[in-house]
Formats: C-alpha cells, sequence, structure tokens
C-alpha cells in the first residue's frame, strides 16, 4: 500500500474535484434566477467535499481526519439531494445530472470505507 503523503494522493478527493467540475458545468445551464439559489447551493456544497477532505488530511489525529470526513459525507449527501431537486425542477442536462449522481455515489462508498478503515483499530495513526 502506497502512503498517502498529502490529500492530493487520495483518489476520494481527486474524485470529489472532478465532481465539483461536473457540478459547474451542469448548472451553468440552470435558469440565471438560481444563480443565488440551487446553483449557489449546489456549488459550494460539492466544494465542500473536497475542501474538508484536504483539511480532515491535513490535521494531526486521525480523529479529526475522522471529523472532516464527515463533514464531506454530509456535504456529498446535500449534492445528492439538490441534483435530485434540479431533475425534479426541470433545471440542467439529464446527462449531466445522472453523470453527477453516479460520481456522489461513488463518492459516498469512498468516503464510507475511509472512515471504516481510519476507525479500525488496526489502522495506524497517522
Amino acid at each position: 500500500m502506497s502512503t498517502i503523503r498529502s490529500f492530493h494522493d487520495l483518489t476520494v478527493w481527486q474524485r470529489s474535484i472532478e465532481l465539483s467540475v461536473q457540478i459547474y458545468a451542469l448548472t451553468r445551464a440552470f435558469p440565471k434566477e438560481e444563480i443565488f439559489g440551487l446553483t449557489n447551493q449546489l456549488r459550494r456544497a460539492s466544494v465542500s467535499i473536497s475542501s474538508n477532505i484536504a483539511e480532515g488530511q491535513s490535521r494531526l489525529t486521525k480523529g479529526e481526519f475522522v471529523n472532516f470526513l464527515s463533514v464531506a459525507r454530509g456535504s456529498n449527501a446535500e449534492v445528492r439531494s439538490q441534483l435530485t431537486l434540479a431533475r425534479h425542477l426541470g433545471f440542467g442536462d439529464e446527462t449531466l445530472i445522472a453523470r453527477c449522481e453516479t460520481r456522489a455515489t461513488e463518492i459516498s462508498k469512498m468516503l464510507n470505507a475511509l472512515i471504516s478503515s481510519l476507525k479500525s483499530p488496526s489502522t495506524k495513526s497517522q
């Protein structure tokens, strides 16, 4: 297993950056009156995922890292909920929404696995 020297090395962080890029592309087509509504909410929640992974990995303890990963997981759930709302409102391209949902589901699974791994008694401290 390779050593994680930086949050940049974490696949889940890389995927969350990709999700944010996809969200920005998706929300460009949202109605202009949503710039301070759903557009802003989706963008902020997606950016929060990678930001919390990065901040947590940069903390001094495994427990702090787990806490920040939990916040990232919550932000990812926000994104998934907001994508459902966007679909119901008819905002954005359906194909882009589906891609974002797929990526968010992948991130959810990765965050859950990383949290479980870090909580495992056999995991060494950072």
